[in-house]
């Protein structure tokens, strides 16, 4: 039985306390947390039964945990994974990895030196649809890959970002690209492979924060194919879609809803029976969609630490995307395409300034 610690008891947390503490993981359970704020605390150790701890080593060094879930704000990743590792046990940190190049470089430094596993939460991926689309990817069903797209529209007021003061900051957030689109952009170099050149444009529209809060980036991939990411908190009234399409010369899939959760066009230019089963049986995610990811992610980390297989979504592949995120920043400061396989000079991602 894995015995998990949730560092950090912010709005994320609490999807990871009501898996874990409420039985819903296999094989892994709730078994303390921790944050600096007390009063915050003493909600999550009163709901959930567990014992609470103001300094994170502290709870690492307790003997009651063998997995710590980093749930800090996206700017702290960095530092708390690295003060984590000496103690060797596997870590969670949810996404974005880090915020700059430098920090995930010293995050994978520290976990290889103390043996410390890095889990980075990518829970879309294990989307009944996401899983779908993979899998025709891999059968070579798109045929040559023509572009891919990714859509945030999502709705995210001035309350939500006046929740926290780090939410929107360069230093600890960044703007819609790190924040609510980092998914869904890793979702598209998941498929269409690695990333040549970035263009980006962004603004700040709607909310009163130092990064952007609407963005748009052309890619150009390495196998030819362009991909286009629409990313905004400025919808109104309401949410609209979190979506990603595929396009090739044998086929179509569009797979969209709130989350990623829903398949909306399969279509292939060689049909086979089975793409009925699919349009079925898994077009759409059970119902709790923004938790049936998280549930799915854990379950596959419980399966990686008891078999010793490789987990979907390590360090490196973080890295990876850190790398891609970056790049489309400096694209957006510098207003010139940036190719990849590069190291940020223009960027704010990450400094504790305002530009």
């Amino acid at each position: 039985m894995l015995e998990v610690g949730l560092v950090g008891c912010g709005r994320i947390a609490k999807r990871h306390a009501e898996l874990l503490g409420l039985g819903q993981i296999n094989g892994a359970r709730l078994a303390a947390v921790c944050d600096l704020n007390a009063e915050r605390l003493g909600l999550f150790t009163n709901e959930y039964d567990v014992p609470g701890y103001l300094e994170m080593e502290e709870m690492a060094d307790n003997g009651r945990v063998n997995l710590l879930s980093v749930l800090t704000p996206s700017g702290m990743h960095a530092e708390h994974v690295i003060r984590l590792a000496r103690f060797g046990l596997p870590l969670v940190v949810e996404k974005p990895m880090a915020l700059r190049l430098e920090d995930a470089d010293a995050m994978l430094e520290a976990c290889d030196r103390y043996g410390s596993r890095l889990f980075v939460v990518k829970q879309n991926r294990f989307n009944l649809p996401v899983i779908k689309l993979r899998e025709a990817l891999d059968a070579g069903r798109f045929g040559r890959l023509v572009m891919g797209t990714a859509r945030v529209r999502w709705r995210r007021t001035q309350d939500y970002y006046d929740q926290d003061d780090w939410r929107g900051t360069w230093a600890l957030d960044g703007g819609v690209l790190a924040n609510q689109a980092s998914h869904h952009i890793d979702m598209l170099s998941w498929m269409l492979g690695e990333v040549d050149s970035v263009y980006a444009t962004g603004m700040t529209a709607l909310a009163d924060i130092e990064a952007e809060d609407t963005a748009a980036v052309i890619l150009k991939f390495r196998n030819g194919a362009l991909g286009i990411i629409e990313a905004t908190t400025a919808t109104r009234p309401d949410n609209l879609e979190g979506s990603i399409s595929l396009l090739g010369e044998g086929g179509t899939v569009v797979i969209g809803g709130f989350a990623v959760n829903e398949i909306q066009e399969w279509r292939f230019v060689d049909a086979l029976p089975s793409d009925e089963v699919v349009k079925r049986d898994y077009s759409v995610n059970p119902p709790d969609v923004y938790g049936f990811g998280h549930k799915a992610y854990y379950e596959h980390v419980v399966s990686c630490i008891e078999s010793g297989c490789q987990q979907l979504v390590d360090g490196l592949v973080g890295r990876r995307n850190i790398e891609l995120l970056n790049a489309i920043y400096e694209s957006m400061a510098s207003g010139r395409e940036v190719r990849l396989r590069f190291r940020p000079v223009l960027s704010h991602l990450g400094k504790n300034q305002q530009p």
